[in-house]
């Protein structure tokens, strides 16, 4: 289970490769509206599961 630990920087991974794919179009002139959208959703899903994790690691900590 010590892998789930590092699931969390596959959310950041991917955010950053939309918001720089999301760049990328908007340099090109294209719509990049959904790829900003995904990588703003991925960057804050990392924190939000980093966040969690650590509250957890907390709490059994304290058991």
């Amino acid at each position: 289970m010590n892998f789930l630990k590092y699931t969390s920087y596959l959310y950041l991974a991917f955010g950053l490769y939309f918001l720089y794919e999301g760049y990328t179009k908007w340099s090109a002139n294209e719509n990049p509206l959904l790829s900003f959208i995904i990588g703003g959703l991925a960057v804050f899903m990392f924190f939000f599961r980093r966040k969690f994790a650590k509250k957890f690691e907390d709490r059994n900590k304290q058991s």
